[in-house]
């Protein structure tokens, strides 16, 4: 939580004084005393985060090849190759599982 001083509006950093703690301004004399404990959590709200591939129609008319799926062991996944480095690298494929039960995808 951060206070801010009335009278300079500076802000205030946590001290302790000879009784108790207390929130001090460093450029004048204001004092602000904790007279009970001083707790407030927020949580802030995570971004969605996009498909970088193009979200699930992406994958509607792509290509099926034999490729054994590490996660269920079904013969056949769904691919597509996709440039993700620069051009003199070669491309990268992604793969989807082709059972609807697991539905797991990998990369090569």
């Amino acid at each position: 939580m951060l206070l801010f001083c009335p009278t300079c509006a500076n802000l205030l950093v946590a001290e302790e004084g000879e009784k108790c703690y207390r929130f001090g301004c460093q450029t004048c004399p204001y004092i602000y005393n904790i007279t009970h404990k001083i707790s407030f959590k927020k949580y802030p709200k995570l971004k969605e985060v996009d498909d970088v591939l193009g979200g699930p129609e992406a994958w509607a008319n792509v290509d099926s090849t034999e490729e054994k799926c590490p996660k269920c062991e079904h013969p056949r996944a769904y691919f597509m190759q996709i440039q993700t480095r620069s051009a003199d690298e070669p491309m990268t494929t992604f793969y989807k599982c082709c059972s609807a039960e697991c539905g797991h995808r990998w990369k090569d």
